[in-house]
Order: structure tokens, then C-alpha cells, then sequence
């Protein structure tokens, strides 16, 4: 523990929701839910006026639609959008300090101590403050909420309390008060079997928690998991904050409409999704050793599968081959409603052959199973190979509208709503869906041209 409240964790809120409602006007202030569009897609986020409604993250597409009232706008991802916005927000809690761990595209922890600031709680709430508000100007309208304590543990846990566009501030000695009256489920890694588990022992706030003995908890959860809460209870988290975290994983998956069963679909899929994943290895200048195939049956019964190699490749050809036999050790009947690949143990080289042919590859034990870990890539509705051209939410322009957004499509047609992040509402227009004069298009710059030139 550190002696002084120096650990900033930031996390922008309903993140996804919020880009969508700075570039379309017209969804300002109404329900929106971003994820997987169709029947069986899942919510990434809800907007705080769709969260009204009982909509949350994780949720099938289809409970939010049945939550939300008629008008909710359901949208398709937008990550360049997002990570664009990202950028922004991490550039300027890099001006804070060195020491800038980013977690995910929408949380970081931040070290101010390495940074010269006055760790007093006033000055603590002034530099606050005033982050989230150079944030919300610099974003378009992003808000994030801020918390700052004497570990990453309290400083997330205090981003949370006043959410959203929250502030608090924990000062150093005030720990226990703040965490032991709220529930159990509040601390890092307590998800609701390990909750209900620790209800059915009396066990509902942290304060319970802290009267347990280690040996209790051992036998309760387990070694490492009984020994983490130990420590949670009593606010020891000695973790420091580390700059430039490595990815563990690469990894994308798809969820689908309706439950696949065709082999030769299902092998297609599977080599869009080494495409996926090999770009993203390239981009970062990586390769990994593991392979590993997640399949989710109609039921909802999810499977992993994997296979180590004996070096670490970045080849799709390789990666899709390996998924693919891999798939061949699955009972597939009934259909699957998701699949995903993904790459771990990665390294900075590659030493395998390329150009290898099939019989080449590792043998592959159908029984070896794996955690899914790592960078799991949300449902992306952008074109593949069972992507229809345009999805709700997609950038367009149109040779004599200009730019705006999907609104919706179907039976040949596409709707269209002309407007951006610095206009108005804007007109509705229908067009057929192979309309020469409607093309995809990059997400839309919320800054003027000064502010790009200063950034």
C-alpha cells in the first residue's frame, strides 16, 4: 500500500454508446445499445438512457430488444471510431505522467506520483476535475469517470461509486471505511457464482469478508482465488502501474443469426477469423505459439479447444488449418451459434515454414481443452463472409448527400440518415442497397481542423 492516494483509474463511460451518440445527433439523449445486431447478438454497451431499461453489457441482443421501447437504437460496432477516440483520451493522461497502464480501449490506471502533482485530496479533486473536463472537450462529449486511492484495487472501486461522470477521491487511511460497507460483488474477480457462493456462507459485504480467515476462504474458493480476497478485504494491492501492458492474446470471434451446421460454412468462417486475427498479430509485429478454438453449441454450452506449436507462427493458412482440425474433434450437432480463434504465448519472431504444406502441421489432440483468455474481439459487422453489406450504425456517403449513417436495411433497401458529430439532426433517405452512389465510408472527425493540427 502506498502511503498516499497516487493511483488514478479512469473509465469512460457506456464508451461505445457514448461515440455513437457525439456523431449521430439525433440519438442524443435516447436509448442506444451497440454489440451484435442480430437475434443472437450480445450488448457491448448500453447507453445510460437504454440502462434505464435494464439493458447491460454481456446481455443477448435480444432480451435489451425486448427491455427497451420502440425507437432504441441498436448498432453494429464502430472500432476505428473508438480506438480514434481512444487515442485522444490516452494522449492526455500520458501529459499526467509516464506511467499510464491503458487496460482496455475505455479504462486506464494512471501513476501521478511519477508525475509531480500535488497528492494532497485538494489537489487531487482539482486535477480531477479538471482531466474530465479537458476530456469531454478534446472527445466531442465523452465523459469518463475518476478515481484516485492508494492502490489500482481502490482507485477502480472509487471510478466506480459516483458513476457516471463520477469523481472521488479515497485518501490514504480512509481505505477500510470506503470498502468494507459495500457488497462483496464490488471487488475485482467476484462474479455471481463466486458471490452466491460467499451469500450462501453469510458472506454480502466486504466488512463479512474481512471477519473470514484465510483458511476459511481457501476452502471456500480455493487457494489463489481465497487467498486474492484475503487481501482485497483488508485493501492490500501492491500491484504497480505498468506502462505499455502486453496483449496476452489476439483473438476474434463471430455470433451468428441463426446456429450454423453446414462444415464447409463453418470452415469458412474459420479462415476469416485467422484473417482477423493474423492482421492484428502483423500490426503489432507478433506471433504466438498457441492456437485456440471457441465454440459456443445452440444451448449455449461453450467449448474451448487448442494446440501449442513448436514455434510461434503468424500465418492464417496455419491458424485456420489448426483451427479447422481442431473444429473436426467437436460434436457439432445442433448447430453453433458462435465461433472464435484466437493466438496466445506471443513472441516477437516467427520460425515456422510458411509455406508448409497441410500434412506439415502439428498433430492436433481434439480432447486438449483451454481457458478463452485474452483480447476477444466483440461481434464486428463489418464485411466477411456472411456479412450483409450494410448493418445499422455503419459511416456512409452518398455522391450527393454527403455523409451520414445506416439507420436500417433489408429487402433490397437501405436507409440512410444524413447528419454528423457537428450538425444537426439530419433528413431520412432510402436508396436500394446496390445504389452506385452510396458507399461505405471512415468514421467521421469530431474536431475542426485546428483542433486535429494541435493535437
Amino acid at each position: 500500500m502506498r502511503s498516499e492516494a497516487s493511483v488514478l483509474h479512469l473509465d469512460l463511460d457506456a464508451f461505445f454508446a457514448a461515440v455513437e451518440q457525439r456523431d449521430k445527433p439525433s440519438l442524443r439523449g435516447k436509448p442506444v445499445v451497440v454489440g451484435g445486431t442480430g437475434g443472437r447478438g450480445v450488448v457491448a454497451t448500453a447507453s445510460y438512457e437504454a440502462r434505464a431499461y435494464g439493458a447491460r453489457s454481456a446481455m443477448s441482443s435480444g432480451e435489451a430488444r425486448r427491455r427497451c421501447p420502440p425507437g432504441t437504437a441498436f448498432l453494429g460496432g464502430r472500432f476505428a471510431a473508438y480506438s480514434l477516440t481512444s487515442r485522444v483520451v490516452m494522449d492526455l493522461l500520458r501529459e499526467l505522467s509516464p506511467l499510464v497502464e491503458q487496460v482496455s480501449v475505455d479504462e486506464a490506471y494512471v501513476d501521478l506520483a511519477a508525475g509531480g502533482h500535488d497528492l494532497t485530496t485538494t489537489g487531487l479533486t482539482a486535477l480531477a476535475a479538471d482531466l474530465k473536463a479537458r476530456i469531454h472537450e478534446a472527445t466531442g462529449g465523452v465523459r469518463g469517470s475518476v478515481g484516485i486511492a492508494s492502490s489500482k484495487t481502490l482507485a477502480k472501486i472509487g471510478s466506480e461509486l459516483d458513476k457516471p461522470d463520477g469523481l472521488r477521491v479515497i485518501a490514504a487511511g480512509t481505505e477500510l471505511d470506503v470498502l468494507h460497507p459495500l457488497p462483496v460483488r464490488s471487488l475485482p474477480g467476484v462474479g455471481p457464482a463466486t458471490g452466491d457462493r460467499l451469500s450462501s456462507v453469510g458472506v454480502r459485504t466486504v466488512a463479512d469478508l474481512h471477519e473470514r480467515s484465510l483458511t476459511d476462504l481457501v476452502a471456500l474458493v480455493g487457494q489463489a482465488h481465497g487467498t486474492g480476497l484475503f487481501r482485497l478485504a483488508r485493501a492490500d494491492d501492491e500491484r504497480p502501474v505498468v506502462p505499455d501492458r502486453e496483449a496476452k492474446s489476439v483473438s476474434a470471434e463471430r455470433t451468428y443469426a441463426t446456429d450454423l451446421t453446414d462444415l464447409g460454412r463453418l470452415e469458412s468462417e474459420l479462415r476469416w477469423l485467422a484473417d482477423r486475427v493474423v492482421a492484428r498479430l502483423q500490426k503489432d509485429g507478433t506471433a504466438g505459439r498457441t492456437v485456440t478454438l471457441k465454440f459456443r453449441r445452440y444451448d449455449f454450452t461453450t467449448l474451448t479447444r487448442s494446440q501449442t506449436l513448436p514455434q510461434p507462427v503468424d500465418d492464417a493458412r496455419t491458424i485456420a488449418e489448426i483451427a479447422r482440425r481442431l473444429l473436426a474433434g467437436i460434436d457439432r450437432t445442433g448447430g453453433v451459434r458462435l465461433l472464435g480463434v484466437g493466438v496466445s504465448g506471443l513472441a516477437d519472431y516467427v520460425q515456422g515454414d510458411l509455406f508448409a504444406e497441410d500434412d506439415d502441421l502439428p498433430d492436433v489432440d481434439p480432447g486438449a481443452e483451454a481457458p478463452a483468455e485474452g483480447d476477444v474481439v466483440p461481434d464486428d459487422p463489418r464485411p466477411g463472409p456472411t456479412a450483409t453489406l450494410w448493418h445499422p450504425g455503419q459511416d456512409v456517403e452518398h455522391a450527393q448527400m454527403g455523409r451520414g449513417w445506416v439507420w436500417g436495411s433489408g429487402l433490397g433497401r437501405v436507409t440512410v440518415r444524413f447528419e454528423g458529430p457537428r450538425t444537426p439532426p439530419g433528413p431520412v433517405r432510402t436508396y436500394a442497397t446496390d445504389d452506385p452512389d452510396l458507399s461505405p465510408a471512415d468514421p467521421p472527425d469530431w474536431r475542426t481542423t485546428a483542433e486535429r493540427l494541435l493535437r
